[in-house]
């Protein structure tokens, strides 16, 4: 008989632990109320002649206790049970007691390899480590139910961020209502903060903004640069003011003021990149920010913002220095271009900026592209409206906007009424469903795989709906940047946040991942197929976007379908797969499993091919989703890039490239640092292999990675093949 321990291992049965664990609960009760030796041996004959190949751990406890109460020993009974709690609540510490050890000796692969945007060696991250610890302890012991916490640790399902999910206080993601702050004032930590002047102001003050907001949350936040346009306009008003004063000619006015204008650009922006890759938040990183550059947002200002934008690809190409002082890409922020006619179109006005981009993926891996074509196909508010919105941080998008007609529910200062509103709105936060182990569990019957589906998603909405209760026990004062102050909402002082987590306002994500082995277990095929693989991939996405549309009728909350971005999680996964079915091969061999809807990264697909059959799982992933293609170095090939951009412009709504661009510190080599059959990280010039003297970024699950990976992440990013090689255009 196998014991099953409740870490999911088995080992073999001992009799001889219950006869320790009832001696030992023996010697705490009177000499009258104990059991003597026949009587334990009669609890030890009992379990063995059930006959079971295996038993939980708790079910023998269980038997323990009723067996003596059936022998009449209550009072032993009532000792055992609380020497069995008391033993759970040890047992618990010392887990904590264990990872804290762990992160603090610097010797855990987990936590050194746990987020590839946060060195676990330095203070302020150990810091944020060791909160998250504590409430990821907290998490489990009070705040979720049992069942939700074992099929978390056997890997069915992910919780997200239990590190953070002891404070009522902290949701994922959002939309910063920047606009807003600038323009109408603000306040950080008691300081008032009134309209910036100037460009270079507004620059300064929006990352101290950012900051602080990055700062009451723990997801990614993303910005539009539309908001900062009108402030160059302000700026040009001021040196033209200052200019006339002297009494020049016209012609000197508008060449000065042209000038000033330019640097100040520059400098404003040199100064945005510095503080955001500078600053540090409490979550013991630099803010998780995305930059939107939209020129369809504005007609008034869409002169200053084309300024914006060119500078920032500018400033992007030419990347940042590294310790050793040599240009680098860093990781934040992301870049979110949004392709639409004007800048498309060869003969459209701001086709240049198009073409900058398209040099700044090729060096630096970003901007990404959302297509406003396919978007307003997709996002429809209430009145059937299409509408363009950039996303909450790396790819979270909001649903449609259907509280237009519920009016200024967060009191925001640029409301304007009858208009789709989308900064100032957030997530609230995920649960992703494994659903290779759905169908593993299922055993290829289909008719169980529905079943065990709907019992899957059940669950998963049992735990959405925790999160949801525990957010909406918050009030703005526990983060009034966010809730008073205009980043999210202008509350009053103790109202409560609820209406904000209803009527669509806000989401909550149902979350997926290995949706590739899950279609490959059951019907033979990949998704990619065009047949019976992706048929059935796409009926599974409907599914639990029809779950959702449930819940949400019933619930007025806006739960959306969203297509994971698991970094350490698709180690997790894959090794909890490997422990409940074994190794299967094609679908459990790997220490990984597929992100989301993705075409597994070791199938050889070309890339438009590749983009045009996940836009069709993109459109079920509603609440996020991001496609990407491999490519070679294409810096000397953009003709190939910008190909690309269109297509992406065309048939997807949001998608992006992934190059390669490292250095080694050793030896200065400029190119791709590789990895060895060992799943080790080396320079293919000198052989070097110190991850302190190699500067890494590789696209990890819609945003960039500088700070190295875990086994099963490490080697996804090893098999991924290339879909886009650097071959001229013929």
């Amino acid at each position: 008989m196998k014991v099953v321990k409740r870490d999911g291992q088995f080992v073999d049965y001992e009799r001889e632990k219950i006869h320790i664990a009832i001696s030992k609960a023996n010697a705490e009760v009177k000499k009258s109320e104990r059991a003597s030796e026949e009587d334990i041996e009669a609890i030890m004959q009992y379990v063995e002649s059930l006959h079971k190949k295996r038993v939980l751990v708790e079910d023998i406890q269980d038997i323990i206790e009723v067996k003596l109460m059936e022998q009449g020993h209550y009072e032993l009974a009532k000792t055992y049970i609380t020497y069995r709690y008391t033993r759970e609540l040890v047992r618990r510490s010392n887990t904590t007691d264990r990872s804290i050890k762990e992160l603090i000796d610097g010797e855990s692969e987990y936590w050194n390899t746990e987020n590839s945007n946060k060195n676990s060696r330095v203070v302020t991250t150990q810091r944020d480590y060791l909160a998250g610890i504590t409430s990821t302890d907290i998490t489990r012991r009070f705040l979720l139910p049992e069942d939700i916490v074992n099929a978390h640790d056997a890997g069915i399902i992910h919780f997200h961020d239990a590190d953070y999910f002891a404070q009522n206080a902290l949701h994922n993601c959002d939309l910063i209502n920047l606009e807003d702050m600038l323009q109408n004032g603000t306040n950080i930590n008691g300081v008032m903060i009134e309209t910036p002047h100037r460009f270079l102001t507004a620059m300064t003050i929006a990352t101290q903004l950012i900051t602080a907001v990055s700062s009451s949350q723990y997801g990614g936040a993303t910005i539009s640069l539309t908001h900062l346009a009108p402030f160059v306009r302000k700026s040009k008003e001021f040196y033209e003011k200052r200019y006339k004063a002297r009494k020049l000619s016209k012609e000197q006015i508008d060449q000065f003021v042209k000038e000033d204008l330019k640097k100040e650009i520059v400098d404003g922006v040199q100064t945005f990149q510095y503080q955001i890759n500078s600053m540090t938040t409490t979550n013991g990183q630099a803010p998780f920010l995305s930059v939107c550059m939209y020129l369809g947002e504005t007609e008034e200002y869409k002169e200053e913002l084309a300024m914006i934008i060119e500078e920032f690809l500018h400033q992007r190409i030419q990347g940042m220095k590294n310790e050793k002082g040599v240009y680098i890409t860093p990781a934040f922020p992301k870049l979110l271009y949004v392709l639409e006619e004007d800048n498309i179109n060869p003969k459209g006005k701001y086709y240049y900026l198009t073409k900058l981009a398209a040099k700044c993926t090729a060096k630096r891996m970003v901007p990404d592209y959302i297509s406003e074509k396919v978007m307003l196909e997709l996002k429809k508010n209430e009145y059937g409206e299409g509408e363009c919105y950039p996303c909450m941080g790396c790819r979270s998008f909001l649903t449609p906007d259907r509280s237009i007609s519920l009016g200024n529910i967060a009191k925001a200062k640029n409301y304007v009424p009858g208009k789709g509103k989308y900064y100032g709105r957030f997530n609230q936060g995920v649960v992703t469903l494994n659903l290779p182990d759905v169908a593993l569990s299922s055993g290829k019957n289909m008719k169980k795989f529905w079943e065990i589906l709907e019992e899957r998603m059940e669950l998963c909405h049992r735990a959405l709906k925790i999160r949801h209760e525990r957010l909406s026990k918050a009030t703005s004062d526990v983060a009034p940047i966010l809730w008073q102050h205009g980043a999210l909402a202008r509350l009053e002082k103790g109202e409560s946040i609820h209406e904000l987590l209803h009527h669509g306002y806000s989401t909550i994500s149902l979350g997926y991942a290995g949706l590739y082995e899950c279609v490959k277990y059951m019907t033979g095929h990949s998704h990619t197929d065009n047949g019976e693989g992706k048929e059935f991939g796409l009926e599974v996405l409907q599914r639990l976007n029809d779950a959702c549309k449930k819940w949400k009728a019933e619930e007025d909350i806006d739960y959306s379908v969203y297509g994971t971005p698991i970094e350490s999680t698709t180690y997790k996964f894959a090794k909890g797969l490997r422990e409940r079915f074994g190794i299967i091969k094609g679908i459990t061999d790997r220490d990984y499993i597929t992100n989301s809807y993705h075409v597994p990264v070791f199938e050889e697909i070309d890339a438009f091919t590749k983009l045009k059959l996940e836009s069709e799982f993109q459109r079920l992933s509603p609440g996020g989703a991001i496609s990407y293609i491999e490519t070679s170095n294409l810096e000397g090939n953009l003709s190939s890039v910008m190909e690309v951009i269109k297509f992406i412009y065309d048939n997807i709504m949001y998608a992006e490239l992934n190059t390669k661009s490292d250095y080694c510190q050793e030896c200065g080599y400029t190119g791709e640092i590789l990895i060895d059959d060992n799943l080790e990280w080396y320079c293919p010039n000198c052989g070097n292999r110190d991850h302190d003297k190699l500067n890494v970024a590789r696209r990890t699950c819609g945003y960039i990675g500088t700070n190295f990976w875990n086994k099963g992440r490490t080697q996804e990013i090893k098999e991924r093949v290339i879909h886009l090689d650097n071959k001229d255009d013929e």
